[in-house]
């Protein structure tokens, strides 16, 4: 059988090929093959997501007659309700949906009740996470660090801040040098996070023969 996949990561730095390689394995051994493939790098904290929405629209069109997932969750992670929402939306034009790694089929009589439960876990998972980066946000920002990934900043740019500082406002250095506000502040503060760029080697100019 002829089969479609949904596969999703939060952010663009995680890589979606696990859950590729799961679900390939899982169809295989099924018997299908996987003929359209939608993925997408974008948070489950909300439902309007472009691939989610196609593959909604694919499914209520019948098109749509078998559905990989590696995880429930992959669908929504935004409680009973929504999660009940989406998997009704797939199966309305005869779409049976297979998830890889949650350990249960979908189908039957107690298949909304083993919905829920997932649909909660992943809920109280969400939450808990968020809970987490925001006590270790806090932890950071409390110590005088700065939250988030650091900025990168050439040397001859930290070098041009440093020099101007005491003589100029962090505004004025940043519209001079035309470098954000906050990286000013952490160069000058030497608190905050910044990555320094080296400057490139100047290329050594070719030998004439």
């Amino acid at each position: 059988m002829n089969a479609a996949a949904y596969i999703r990561v939060s952010s663009r730095s995680q890589d979606l090929a696990t859950q590729r390689h799961a679900i390939e394995a899982a169809a295989k051994a099924r018997g299908d093959e996987i003929t359209e493939w939608f993925a997408e790098k974008r948070s489950a904290k909300r439902l309007d997501r472009p691939e989610l929405a196609r593959l909604c629209d694919r499914a209520r069109r019948g098109e749509v007659a078998r559905l990989y997932v590696f995880r429930l969750d992959r669908l929504s992670r935004t409680g009973i309700r929504d999660t009940l929402s989406v998997l009704d939306d797939l199966r309305r034009g005869g779409a049976h949906v297979v998830t890889i790694a949650d350990g249960f089929d979908l189908e039957g009589p107690a298949s909304d009740v083993v919905v829920a439960v997932l649909g909660w876990a992943a809920q109280m998972e969400r939450q808990a996470l968020g809970e987490r980066i925001s006590a270790a946000r806090a932890r950071v920002e409390a110590r005088g660090g700065k939250w988030g990934r650091p900025a990168r900043v050439p040397e001859t740019t930290v070098r041009r801040i440093r020099e101007l500082a005491g003589k100029r406002s962090i505004r004025e250095i940043s519209a001079a040098l035309k470098v954000p506000r906050s990286t000013v502040a952490a160069v000058v503060s030497e608190k905050g996070a910044y990555k320094l760029v080296p400057k490139r080697a100047a290329k050594r100019p070719k030998r004439k023969n």
